[in-house]
């Protein structure tokens, strides 16, 4: 069971999370941050690294000052705020210690991971003032990357196996998201939404029955409710189908949830904190036929076109392109191509103008920026449904940039200019849902 930020962001919804996981059978809890705190600490990292002391110590107070509350008003007994009080100090004055040293990425790392390791700590305290018979199990002694970056899944089943075996019959279990060490041994993260990775990379590691993912929404809606009114929950998915979304843009789901999920065959379900009793959303390896599931956005999208006529029936063209943007480690979101040119998509843009410079040497190249791909996913399987034209009908009035169909039988995939996001957003919702 996962609780996001929002999910632990007050002692109110501290309370709140603990009423749900004792639903009478052992759970493993892992817990981000409180809501708010790790933007507090990139800030604090930020100062640090400029060496401005003086605005680091000012943003640590002020974040200190909000844990002392939050203790305040999450314990009952004065033995438990006392020892809440001890757990916020040391951490806070770990925190402080930074600022009196040199300050590279490896201690940015270090303070990051602060965050995660005060909300269990007051989670598990918690807890046990209520009498539940609860155990803190720490991510670093389990969770692990190797030297590309990813989560070393052989090493994560041996030793969280191991430590569930030397801490058997506990209620609860609790553990931190996000954090992780790497190949070094240092201390290191999942980065942004890697509290979802965990969960997963956990439920995987440990054969779990099932993986909650509880936030503050009832379940992945089929179109995004900040934009478009009366969406609805979507009360099934197919992993397949789960991924698509939460790659371009559907926002309750880490993309790299997914997977080992899916590679184990462990259930994915999207649940509401503030609304516990909703159905929300089941991701399973189930596939739903002969529909449109939902659709999402991703923006800040930049669309590169290369036209060139030498194209023509020259082999080895495309290779040469796509070597470019491996050059730069740049992944390509959609792609599209004619005689006499092709057209791509990326969202990371840190290398564009080297890459925009390296491609001119095989044709003319133009860059469109603030670009939107919006991703309409379900049971798409080619030749069978007619969902294309119901999908360009209700897209007649909306100008399209791009189309990718075909690479999946779960997505279609449009570009629009960032503008025309909201009305695109709307008239696919008037025109399927």
């Amino acid at each position: 069971m996962k609780f996001g930020g929002t999910s632990v962001g007050s002692a109110q919804r501290m309370k709140n999370v603990a009423k749900i996981v004792l639903d009478g059978q052992p759970n493993l809890v892992v817990l981000s941050a409180m809501s708010g705190t790790t933007n507090s600490l990139v800030e604090i990292s930020d100062y640090l690294s400029r060496k401005n002391r003086d605005g680091a110590r000012e943003v640590i107070g002020k974040l200190y000052d909000k844990y002392v509350r939050e203790v305040e008003d999450l314990y009952s007994g004065e033995e438990f705020k006392t020892a809440g009080m001890d757990l916020i100090r040391e951490h806070f004055d770990y925190i402080r210690s930074f600022t009196n040293d040199v300050f590279t990425a490896y201690e940015e790392k270090v303070v990051l991971s602060q965050g995660e390791l005060i909300s269990t700590g007051m989670f598990n305290l918690y807890l046990k003032e209520q009498g539940i018979d609860s155990v803190l199990l720490p991510a670093l002694d389990f969770m692990k990357t190797d030297e590309n970056g990813e989560p070393d899944q052989v090493f994560i089943k041996e030793n969280i196996g191991r430590i569930l075996e030397a801490n058997q019959g506990h209620q609860i279990y609790i553990t931190q998201g996000f954090i992780c060490r790497n190949a070094f041994g240092d201390v290191d993260n999942l980065q942004r939404g890697g509290s979802d990775y965990t969960a997963s990379l956990v439920g995987a590691a440990i054969g779990a029955e099932e993986i909650q993912i509880w936030t503050d929404i009832d379940g992945m809606h089929n179109n995004d409710p900040r934009f478009v009114e009366g969406t609805s929950p979507v009360s099934d998915l197919s992993f397949d189908e789960a991924a698509e979304l939460a790659y371009f843009g559907a926002k309750i789901l880490h993309p790299t949830c997914v997977l080992p999920a899916k590679s184990n065959n462990i259930p994915v379900r999207l649940l509401n904190t503030m609304e516990p009793e909703a159905r929300g959303t089941m991701i399973s390896s189930v596939q739903y036929r002969n529909r449109i599931a939902a659709v999402a956005a991703k923006d800040n999208i930049t669309a590169i076109r290369i036209h060139s006529s030498r194209m023509l029936l020259a082999y080895g063209f495309l290779r040469k392109v796509f070597e470019i943007f491996e050059t730069y480690k740049t992944s390509i979101d959609m792609i599209s191509t004619s005689e006499v040119g092709v057209s791509v998509t990326v969202d990371n843009t840190r290398h564009l103008d080297a890459i925009v410079d390296d491609l001119k040497k095989y044709g003319m190249v133009e860059v469109d920026r603030g670009m939107t791909i919006i991703s309409i996913v379900g049971d798409l399987e080619p030749y069978s449904h007619g969902y294309a034209g119901k999908i360009f009908q209700a897209l007649s009035s909306v100008p399209v940039s791009m189309i990718s169909y075909g690479g999946s039988s779960h997505n279609v995939s449009i570009l629009v200019r960032g503008e025309d996001k909201v009305t695109a957003l709307r008239a696919l919702s008037a025109g399927l849902f």
